[in-house]
């Protein structure tokens, strides 16, 4: 499902989340394309466009906006997008130069990094071409939305997000919590678990088999024989 609004009161060229896109209740995620021309009508957004197909082929309802790189008006998307969206996706604006501003963004937003997601993405970029080391994309959280910089390139911004994909659903899962790690060790693992926790709340150990047995008393030391090497005098009070 796609979606497109105006933005800043309809400024030509720009497109911005519509009010309704992201009301459904389910897998939804924003995909905002930041590039000057395509912000401008001067160039298709095939980037965008590979992105949101993807993505709805992963089962999302997409919803789609396309601003120039201008940090502000990034910023202010990526504030909206993250509060009525679980996945965040950006494309484009990713690289060395001074108008590529959309990761500086996306820092600007987030409240953490989560930067094993990132270095997966140039990781699969580096299996085509050595120049994925100069991406600056980031991946980050923002409340309990999942940003992600994917780069302008179509068949770049593809190849990043398939790098993620094993890992995205366990992240949102996570991030729309609440999420128990030890629920996937089973309902024994579970139990032995609050054993353990029983016991060092009173102070002592958990339960088991050996416990039930009665200790044997430690030997107790027999007092010293005349001329016994343990025996010490003891010091003269006035020395």
């Amino acid at each position: 499902m796609t979606a497109q609004g105006s933005a800043d009161g309809g400024r030509h060229g720009e497109s911005a989340p519509s009010s309704d896109a992201g009301s459904s209740v389910g897998r939804s995620a924003l995909v905002l394309t930041a590039s000057d021309r395509s912000a401008a009508g001067e160039r298709e957004d095939s980037a965008g466009t590979a992105v949101e197909e993807r993505l709805a082929g992963l089962g999302f309802a997409v919803e789609r906006a396309v601003v120039p790189d201008e940090k502000p008006r990034i910023e202010a998307v990526l504030r909206e997008a993250a509060t009525r969206h679980p996945l965040v996706v950006t494309t484009g604006g990713t690289g060395l130069t001074s108008r590529d501003v959309t990761p500086q963004a996306t820092l600007a937003v987030v409240d953490y990094e989560v930067p094993g997601l990132a270095e997966a993405m140039r990781a699969e970029g580096r299996q085509s071409t050595p120049m994925a080391d100069l991406s600056r994309a980031v991946v980050g959280v923002r409340g309990r939305a999942l940003i992600v910089n994917l780069p302008g390139s179509p068949r770049g911004a593809i190849e990043s997000l398939n790098a993620i994909v094993p890992v995205l659903d366990h992240a949102l899962e996570t991030l729309a919590g609440p999420f128990d790690h030890g629920s996937s060790l089973g309902p024994e693992a579970g139990g032995g678990r609050e054993a353990a926790r029983a016991g060092v709340a009173t102070g002592g150990a958990a339960p088991s088999a050996a416990s039930s047995t009665p200790a044997e008393p430690l030997p107790q030391p027999s007092d010293p024989a005349p001329g016994d090497p343990r025996v010490v005098a003891e010091p003269d009070e006035h020395e």
